[in-house]
């Protein structure tokens, strides 16, 4: 059965009722979102980058280590998701894993996530000729603290083959919690009708 589709070839041309058409369209989209991220994630294994396991084994490992630690799920899909943008955005992969978690988790939890990059680099950069306190240029930001804290506490120290972590399946429920509706987007009055 062939599905409705708007008859517009511009926008210009578009009708109330071919928005309603496209409305009915995004919520199962929408609702599909949790399992293509997870989709998405799974490109992750078997991409060692050179590091001692693969990175999806690293973001398993951080979310293993904040829930273990009684971080709460939006928090630990944060750090599932960390570094989702790896094979998107190789070279800013924290700002497309911030953008692509910004309308369902905090602030705190956004900024921490949009500068995970640079905080980590105080633990290597100095090794490939970057400034290791790059992280300093926010120091007096408010969530400055709390994204040291995923750093050491999680993210640097997640690179263990020996570690036991949680695997990818244990993590789906929360992905589906946390991302089954935005707390912020331009489009939340849209997507409420």
């Amino acid at each position: 059965m062939a599905q409705q589709q708007a008859q517009f070839k511009a926008m210009t041309e578009g009708t109330a009722d071919d928005w309603q058409i496209i409305a009915g369209h995004m919520r199962p989209f929408m609702a599909a979102l949790p399992g293509r991220i997870i989709e998405h994630l799974k490109l992750l294994e078997g991409d060692y980058g050179g590091y001692p396991v693969d990175r999806l084994e690293h973001c398993l490992q951080t979310a293993t280590r904040a829930h273990r630690d009684g971080r709460d799920e939006e928090y630990v899909v944060c750090a599932l998701l960390h570094d989702i943008g790896d094979t998107l955005g190789p070279t800013n992969h924290a700002d497309v894993a911030a953008t692509i978690l910004e309308p369902y988790i905090s602030e705190e939890n956004h900024w921490i996530i949009e500068h995970h990059g640079i905080f980590q680099g105080y633990y290597f950069f100095h090794y490939v000729g970057l400034d290791r306190d790059g992280r300093d240029a926010f120091r007096e930001h408010p969530h400055y603290q709390a994204c040291v804290d995923f750093c050491h506490k999680y993210d640097q120290n997640s690179f263990d083959p020996g570690y036991d972590s949680e695997p990818l399946e244990f993590f789906v429920p929360m992905v589906e919690r946390v991302l089954a509706a935005p707390k912020k987007s331009l489009y939340l009055k849209a997507m409420a009708e």
